[in-house]
């Protein structure tokens, strides 16, 4: 589906996305503040096309926006998420302990939280390899070394 969206259009129209579903969720929820999903759409259009807009510009800012990123921007991109990932775990593990230090009801989503990211963790291990061993290595060499001759 990627290969139909133009590299420029791809993170504009996630921001679009993501945010009118968030809207309209808030739009939903009803209540007296539902006004305040028109305010938020609002500011998900104007992000959208600042987002646009800067993906055409030939800088480093224009290639992260624009979907076009060098191998240093990712490696960048990468260690950021796994920075984030490990403050995520490290919460959810202080929520857990807590809750149930205190004997409180609140401890699960915690625990949730945990248990996704653990998955997703063991699941990335799983879908790149890790330990996977080099086929070449696995078949040993073709031709026995020779020993020395006596």
């Amino acid at each position: 589906m990627m290969a139909f969206i133009r590299p420029r259009l791809r993170k504009p129209l996630g921001i679009a996305l993501a945010g009118t579903v968030f809207a309209a969720a808030w739009a939903l929820r009803g209540d007296h503040a539902w006004w305040l999903s028109v305010a938020m759409e609002v500011t998900v259009l104007v992000s959208a096309v600042t987002t646009y807009v800067r993906a055409g510009e030939d800088n480093d800012e224009g290639a992260l926006a624009g979907s076009r990123a060098d191998e240093r921007q990712k490696l960048l991109s990468l260690r950021s998420r796994a920075l984030g990932w490990n403050f995520a775990m490290v919460a959810a593990f202080i929520g857990i302990t807590t809750g149930v230090a205190v004997k409180a009801t609140w401890w699960w989503p915690f625990l949730v939280i945990f248990a996704v990211g653990g998955f997703g963790y063991l699941l990335g291990l799983s879908n790149y390899g890790v330990g996977e061993e080099d086929p070449a290595e696995v078949a040993g060499p073709r031709h026995p070394a020779r020993s020395p001759a006596s």
